[in-house]
């Protein structure tokens, strides 16, 4: 009923820039919280970066200064702005977000990820 769908994943090169979307459709009541995650070979999955829905954000030390997360409340999408990217970046990148469907509770939904590789 909900999909979370990311896009802007690729390679590129140490230094460089990329853009990830994620779009939330279906029967959508609210969106709260969106943010992005990662998962290297062999680590956990850790927070990038969060955003309310009131517009405070969250970002992990290791990203502070060069990843901005943005959304498009209209257009019921997140944003991960990556700049100046190392190859430790290199992950698959997940969306997340808990959405409200109309005559339900909040749910916590996840994309199918996004993978993002830097070459050094």
């Amino acid at each position: 009923q909900v999909q979370l769908v990311e896009s802007g994943g690729g390679l590129v090169q140490a230094g460089g820039s990329l853009r990830l979307s994620c779009a939330a459709s279906g029967n959508i009541f609210s969106i709260n919280a969106m943010g992005w995650y990662r998962q290297a070979p062999g680590k956990q999955r850790e927070l990038v970066a969060a955003l309310t829905s009131g517009g405070s954000t969250n970002y992990a030390d290791s990203v502070k200064g060069r990843f901005t997360i943005s959304r498009d409340n209209a257009k019921n999408t997140v944003y991960l702005q990556m700049n100046s990217l190392k190859p430790e970046d290199t992950a698959v990148y997940y969306c997340n977000a808990d959405i409200r469907q109309y005559g339900r509770n909040n749910i916590n939904y996840w994309g199918k990820g996004t993978l993002v590789t830097v070459s050094s």
